[in-house]
């Protein structure tokens, strides 16, 4: 593992889900960290956020607003960071469907802001967080991070005799964070009835932790160029219903515009460059600018069979009910229960 104690880090997007529980485990991990920003543009979320985590109890915080579209001011934002991660983006798939430009604007154009301060301002590593969503898109947010994935990518070639590396982490759905189903169902329960969009829907399921812990990886083992991929789980979504809210009504909505029935993180077309490094995979870059006999021998990794895909639907690794359960009380609602019924 990497020892980030004297290190420089600015985190974007850090107010939300995934940046508090990253600040969380630096903090706490290593607290000799010479400096943590958190680089967002809402103040309210900053504020909110400097009640947990606060500059007087934590002298390396420094809390910067600013917008990732801003290039200027993300690169201010820069001056004497060795480490960035990259976790801002618009997520939401309906809203980018109906707002394409503006996720345009912070997906792509952002992820440039960041390839372009971290080439000027002497960064070393750069970790930038991704989606299942970006492997084989068929909606603008999934486009818009394989566009990003794309850009990080590349600039391992732009960086010339620079000390940097440019990575990915590719991972499924966070358990709990803002916007995604979990809190959503919980929400709706007391209602009796859950909207299901399609009963055969699958989705990966990842922990905040084991997000953060993809991440801390990245930034200890990167060659550059490599989308990390997690092994993980997938869940049912009539199985999340039925943990959330058992005698609940499940009443079938139809698919929101832009999603998909199964995701995949790892497509057939991707299987010639993807490396299996025992806990995670590995999409490694077409035109590496290192030599991949050394990196299959000083990993470990075995590249996967041909025609390999990592697919929600057919994956090896299924949650039962009663472990999606028991993960919502451990991840989101310690105080969970299963509610009696609401309906007849």
């Amino acid at each position: 593992m990497m020892d980030l104690n004297g290190k420089s880090i600015l985190i974007t997007g850090g107010t939300g889900s995934f940046g508090k529980a990253f600040v969380a485990r630096i903090l706490q991990q290593f607290p000799q960290v010479r400096r943590l920003v958190i680089y967002s543009r809402d103040e309210l979320k900053q504020f909110e956020m400097a009640q947990r985590f606060s500059p007087r109890e934590h002298k390396a915080l420094r809390y910067f607003i600013g917008d990732i579209r801003d290039g200027d001011r993300f690169r201010r934002a820069c001056e004497g960071i060795e480490i960035i991660v990259h976790a801002a983006a618009l997520k939401q798939v309906p809203t980018a469907e109906y707002n394409p430009f503006e996720c345009i604007k912070t997906n792509v154009l952002g992820a440039q802001n960041v390839v372009e301060a971290a080439l000027d301002c002497g960064v070393k590593k750069v970790v930038a967080l991704s989606t299942d969503k970006a492997a084989a898109p068929i909606n603008l947010y999934g486009a818009t991070k394989l566009c990003s994935d794309k850009l990080f990518i590349a600039a391992n070639k732009m960086k010339g005799q620079r000390d940097l590396t440019f990575s990915v982490v590719r991972y499924g759905n966070v358990m709990g964070s803002r916007g995604s189903v979990i809190p959503f169902f919980l929400n709706r329960r007391k209602e009796g009835v859950l909207p299901i969009t399609d009963p055969r829907m699958t989705r990966f399921n990842i922990s905040l932790e084991e997000g953060v812990d993809l991440v801390v990886h990245a930034l200890g083992h990167a060659w550059g160029g490599e989308i990390f991929v997690p092994k993980i789980p997938s869940y049912r979504i009539t199985d999340v219903a039925e943990a959330i809210c058992p005698h609940c009504e499940h009443r079938v909505v139809g698919i929101r515009p832009g999603e998909k029935i199964h995701e995949e993180m790892i497509t057939e077309a991707d299987s010639h460059t993807t490396v299996d490094l025992g806990k995670y995979y590995a999409i490694l870059p077409q035109l590496p600018h290192w030599s991949l006999e050394d990196y299959l021998k000083k990993t470990g990794a075995k590249p996967v069979p041909a025609g390999f895909s990592y697919n929600s639907g057919t994956n090896d690794e299924w949650l039962t009910v009663d472990q999606i359960r028991e993960l919502i009380r451990l991840h989101v609602d310690a105080a969970f229960t299963v509610e009696p019924s609401r309906v007849s």
